[in-house]
């Protein structure tokens, strides 16, 4: 099959994470070219770093190259213009998270599916390969039906888009309880820098019940957990057979017989294998749960993630399957509201149902 050819409208940090899947798997992608607004030189500077060509405006891209699609990765001030102007060109886009700034701005771009634009979102969070997994293993019934997930692992929408698929919660309406206090934590890294100190700072943690009726879920994050090195992830789902988390699934055989299976992830480069760093997929028990299928390459678990959004991606633009739609973008920011607007107030909030949910 030969490589699927994508435009990004972009230039920033979470852009070159495609940029960099696209670079490292020349088989499966290849990058049209760039839109940038930053000026002639640094376009320059941009097409020599990724070899590729550089371009000021959409409209410059799409009249020199065709472009199965785009990623649009731009600040949020300018997300609907650039969508509005990618959909009128009848372009398939892989928006990045948030698609919108607030509620209105989802109404908006709502309006602009309901008006035939083809959105993907380019959340990947759920798309790590342990996460990928335990789905599988969940999918299976190996649990039973999940009805409690905690998940301390990522921010607002991040957090909650992997709460609601381990749950397997579509659009259904939510009461949210919140609560936030400010903590002590030593400071940890950044996107780009190490820390210079030592350095005590305030870091809010937001712990929230999203009761959806026969089924809950608890977000538990602090603003320092991101990339920290001393606050661990960490992810439970439980059913009425059983309880997975990443490391390991307990379930009954029968009403006599629990049986734990470890979820063992292979990789190559460990120790005397000299065959270089690749994560193969995750086992659990005589079979594979997961298979990376990027595994002749080596990228770490976010990059994978992405390359597969991107994998996705192709599939919605070639057969129509979509993996992670505008749609549920959009009642992951909406749940993720509910949460904020609790944790300020003090009081529960009932979600209620939104247009994009029909």
């Amino acid at each position: 099959m030969a490589p699927i050819q994508f435009g990004v409208v972009g230039s920033g940090w979470r852009a070159e994470f495609f940029l960099r899947a696209a670079k490292a798997l020349p088989a499966h992608f290849s990058v049209a070219g760039i839109v940038t607004g930053r000026d002639a030189a640094d376009r320059k500077a941009l097409s020599d770093t990724w070899q590729t060509p550089v371009f000021a405006t959409i409209d410059d891209l799409l009249t020199a190259t065709k472009p199965a699609f785009a990623v649009l990765s731009v600040k949020r001030e300018a997300i609907f213009a650039r969508m509005a102007e990618l959909a009128w060109a009848n372009m398939p886009i892989l928006a990045e998270t948030p698609p919108a700034a607030d509620l209105d701005g989802l109404k908006r771009v709502h309006d602009l599916v309901q008006a035939g634009a083809k959105i993907e979102v380019a959340e990947q969070y759920f798309l790590h390969p342990v996460l990928t997994a335990m789905r599988t293993l969940i999918g299976e019934g190996m649990i039973g039906t999940p009805s409690y997930a905690h998940v301390s692992i990522m921010q607002t929408y991040h957090g909650i888009s992997m709460m609601r698929k381990l749950l397997g919660i579509g659009f259904e309406n939510a009461t949210v309880t919140a609560t936030r206090v400010s903590l002590p934590v030593v400071k940890g890294p950044g996107r780009y820098e190490q820390p210079a100190q030592y350095e005590v700072i305030p870091a809010d943690q937001t712990i929230a019940t999203f009761d959806f009726g026969n089924r809950i879920g608890l977000y538990d994050f602090a603003d320092s957990q991101h990339r920290s090195r001393i606050r661990a992830p960490r992810i439970t789902v439980r059913g009425e057979r059983g309880e997975i988390t990443p490391e390991r699934l307990d379930h009954l055989l029968d009403e006599r017989t629990p049986l734990s299976l470890p979820l063992i992830r292979r990789d190559t480069g460990h120790f005397v294998n000299f065959e270089g760093y690749r994560h193969a997929g995750i086992t659990a028990g005589d079979r594979w749960v997961y298979q990376n299928p990027f595994a002749d390459v080596s990228m770490a678990d976010d990059e994978i993630a992405v390359a597969t959004c991107l994998l996705n991606m192709r599939r919605y633009v070639e057969d129509g399957i979509s993996s992670y739609s505008f749609a549920e973008a959009a009642q992951d920011c909406h749940l993720a509201n509910a949460m904020a607007q609790a944790a300020e107030s003090g009081r529960p909030v009932t979600t209620t149902d939104q247009p994009w949910r029909f």
